[in-house]
């Protein structure tokens, strides 16, 4: 199958090309690096040509909430406008977990916009809400480090593997449209702050790390909020094994 990944440049991105080359299919690159530009849509029509289905793995620039949400509907619908001139058959959604159910951040705003265009729009879709992948809290510990001391809220998170993640988008794109697909999360729940704390270790980083409920993620996202339904699909990768990954590449002479 031909299939094109939007945010091809992007970790989550750069995986599921990886993932896709692996089951034998021709993958399709859709970033700005590859000459092809999601929110004016030049070279769009280019690189649909003879595309069976799109895997949709964009991340939004750090940003407000409205300019986020702009910016997801805009690069969104100059997607699905595309796919249908190309009569692509098959549009994925990489989404996020219960991302309707709480406020969140700009990003979740602009992921809900994003799934209701999906949605309404003339594509047969596929949408796969994820959890958060294992390298997240580390990330929220540099949104929030000042003078070494980052913040972050005690949340309780069920996290998968980005390569994990890839995985099952590129096992998706090669079935049928299924609406939107049942959770998945990684074997194990964890707390970010800990997560950070252990991941920061085995990078080699020292940050000093205190929990706070007045962190940027707060209190509406506390208790079973980030965790998957009973539908739950498990995927393989534990948070030991990624961070085992982690601390070898590290040390890896050259």
């Amino acid at each position: 199958m031909r299939v094109a990944v939007a945010g091809a440049s992007g970790n989550i991105g750069s995986l599921t090309m990886a993932a896709l080359r692996h089951h034998g299919h021709d993958p399709v690159p859709i970033s700005r690096s590859h000459g092809v530009d999601l929110l004016t849509g030049h070279g769009l029509d280019e690189a649909l040509v003879a595309v069976d289905a799109v895997i949709d793995a964009i991340s939004a620039p750090g940003a407000d909430r409205e300019a986020t949400v702009t910016y997801f509907a805009t690069t969104t619908q100059n997607l699905l406008n595309a796919e249908q001139r190309a009569g692509v058959r098959h549009h994925v959604m990489l989404s996020i977990v219960e991302v309707h159910r709480i406020a969140g951040t700009a990003h979740y705003s602009g992921k809900r916009e994003q799934e209701r265009l999906v949605s309404a729009g003339p594509v047969p879709w596929t949408i796969v809400p994820a959890t958060q992948f294992f390298d997240f809290a580390a990330t929220v510990a540099t949104w929030t480090e000042r003078d070494g001391t980052a913040y972050l809220a005690p949340l309780l998170v069920q996290p998968i593997a980005p390569a994990d993640v890839a995985e099952i988008l590129a096992e998706v794109a090669a079935g049928p449209p299924q609406g939107r697909y049942r959770d998945i999360a990684g074997p194990d729940r964890h707390d970010l702050v800990d997560m950070a704390r252990r991941t920061h270790q085995a990078l080699g980083r020292v940050m000093k790390l205190v929990p706070t409920w007045e962190a940027i993620l707060g209190p509406d996202m506390a208790g079973n909020v980030l965790l998957p339904g009973p539908d739950v699909r498990i995927a393989a990768t534990t948070f030991d094994d990624w961070l085992a990954d982690q601390e070898a590449e590290r040390v890896r002479p050259g």
